[in-house]
């Protein structure tokens, strides 16, 4: 029951720290953003030693929770990144003209 009651406290401490990032990602704060990113990591590899043990009904519902968190904040910095291809795309003229790799690529001038 200890180690249940140990999985349980981590999965609500990453639920934390999705909250954390997603207004993190809402602020557009680099440094929240950042320190979120080095929790998850922490944490993840606290879950990583935990008990193979069957999940009780309270683990399976913070893990639920805590995935749907970690999709909706991947979600908004996918919308996040989009808008700012899209912005790029508008200055430099072109879909993916700023992209590496891109054939052909042409540019266009910006005069002060």
């Amino acid at each position: 029951m200890t180690q249940t009651k140990t999985l349980a406290d981590s999965l609500r401490q990453m639920i934390a720290v999705l909250e954390e990032e997603r207004q993190a990602l809402a602020a557009m704060d680099i440094d929240a953003l950042s320190l979120a990113g080095q929790e998850k990591h922490m944490l993840c590899g606290t879950l990583e030693g935990g008990s193979a043990d069957p999940l009780d009904a309270e683990c399976r519902s913070l893990l639920e929770m805590a995935r749907h968190a970690n999709e909706v904040n991947r979600r908004v910095r996918n919308l996040m990144a989009a808008n700012v291809a899209a912005r790029l795309n508008a200055l430099t003229g072109g879909a993916g003209t700023y992209r590496a790799g891109a054939a052909n690529a042409s540019y266009a001038v910006v005069r002060a």
